[in-house]
């Protein structure tokens, strides 16, 4: 069997790796993959984001299966366009991925349904946007309406940096046209989920939970990244948490995008927020999360292909899904000066880090450089480790992580320990 799978980050290479266990997988063609990818795969140097050379490029090499990865080309209809020439894939058409390519889209969904979050308002004139803002209280939530690498997100404590928040984003444009629209919402407190789902238009069955860490800096400071490191499971996802998400928040969810002819197939994320009144979503994602992915399937038991193909054929229902009683932890080693300016084509040197059978080093922003591994982006590789217990992965995921060495690198030294925090305090 030939794979496709569009994308070239981490959430790509582990998803990769999960493909690589099902013996009937013959060949992965990774489109553009990276350097570390290159290692698991074939790596084709065509861009996630142009549509008509994937689909050339599947039609030419007798691809079976096809998995849609990032943001930007499900909600460019890449889906759409390889189903269109026969081949099944695993991610959302165009239609349905708006739940994540629009936020007004998604809160005026749940708005409608009556799924809990925030309260809000929408606004594509920042001088009524900022009217507004000055009627309200503080903190407050402003996000840009479209895609924005994940930090479209703005948290403002008061008046000024809020005003000066919708100007940057609405008139300076800094996330382009992403910007022309803006959510204001009100800022909600609680500790923060992120629980992927495997759907296929009628079943959901949830992945493990985790807990992403956004900030650049230790103890939540410095500015929103792409995420810093994650560990699974979420101490404060509860089943009885769980078990309102599925009657709440999951299943209406599902049945909201059918009523609406948007028909959900693939992974829809779930980033929630457990208030005092009960779970609320804060967003969803048409995909799997990045760097979520990279502690969520190693703890994956069940074969991931066989699951895809559930989501794409309607058998959810009748597809195992099970995941390990361990825990997990990812570490990013990011490039200095990331999420802002930053160098690239850095040697990095992993030296022994995979050693541990416990452990994987994912590749995010790496290049081969005339033979050698250099850095590539802003977040460059998560080191993950699983074991019985979260302290036990967070210790060895660090061990792991301090064996590699780059030019500039950076890791946040605290992944994982508001989590350790609640589990000691339960």
């Amino acid at each position: 069997m030939n794979i496709l799978v569009v994308g070239g980050g981490g959430r790509e290479h582990t998803i990769i790796r999960k493909l690589r266990e099902n013996p009937e997988v013959n060949t992965i063609y990774a489109l553009p993959g990276n350097g570390g990818i290159a290692q698991d795969a074939t790596c084709v140097p065509i861009s996630a984001t142009a549509i008509d050379d994937i689909v050339k490029f599947a039609s030419e090499n007798a691809i079976d299966f096809a998995v849609v990865a990032p943001d930007d080309p499900l909600a460019m209809g890449c889906v759409d366009r390889l189903h269109a020439i026969g081949i099944p894939c695993f991610g959302p058409e165009a239609k349905a991925a708006q739940i994540e390519a629009s936020k007004v889209f998604s809160k005026n969904l749940m708005k409608k349904y009556g799924i809990p979050t925030a309260r809000y308002e929408t606004f594509s004139d920042a001088d009524a946007a900022i009217a507004y803002i000055r009627q309200g209280s503080f903190p407050i939530v402003i996000k840009a309406d479209g895609l924005a690498l994940g930090k479209g997100v703005l948290i403002c404590e008061d008046e000024q940096a809020a005003v000066d928040g919708v100007r940057a984003i609405m008139l300076d444009k800094r996330f382009g046209d992403s910007g022309n629209h803006i959510v204001v919402e009100e800022f909600l407190e609680g500790p923060e989920v992120s629980v992927l789902a495997f759907t296929d238009g009628k079943v959901v069955k949830p992945m493990v939970s985790s807990m992403d860490h956004k900030r650049a800096g230790d103890h939540d400071t410095g500015l929103n990244t792409g995420g810093m490191g994650t560990i699974a499971p979420n101490p404060y996802y509860t089943p009885a948490v769980a078990e309102r998400c599925m009657q709440e928040i999951f299943l209406p969810t599902i049945a909201a995008m059918n009523a609406e002819g948007r028909t959900f197939r693939g992974c829809l994320y779930f980033g929630l927020m457990i208030t005092k009144d009960g779970p609320k979503v804060i967003e969803y994602n048409c995909r799997f999360g990045d760097p979520e992915t990279q502690v969520v399937l190693p703890l994956l038991k069940s074969d991931l292909l066989t699951i895809m193909h559930a989501c794409e054929n309607g058998t959810l229902d009748q597809t195992e899904v099970a995941f390990s009683d361990g825990a997990a932890c990812c570490v990013i080693l990011a490039s200095g000066g990331y999420p802002e300016k930053y160098e690239k084509g850095k040697e990095i040197t992993l030296n022994d880090a995979e050693s541990a059978a416990n452990v994987q080093v994912f590749h995010s922003g790496t290049a081969l450089k005339d033979g050698a591994l250099v850095t590539n982006g802003g977040r460059v590789l998560g080191v993950t480790a699983t074991a019985d217990d979260l302290g036990s992965a967070i210790q060895d995921a660090y061990a792991a992580a301090k064996k590699i060495r780059f030019e500039g690198m950076f890791m946040r030294s605290d992944i994982g320990a508001r989590a350790m925090q609640a589990c000691n305090n339960d």
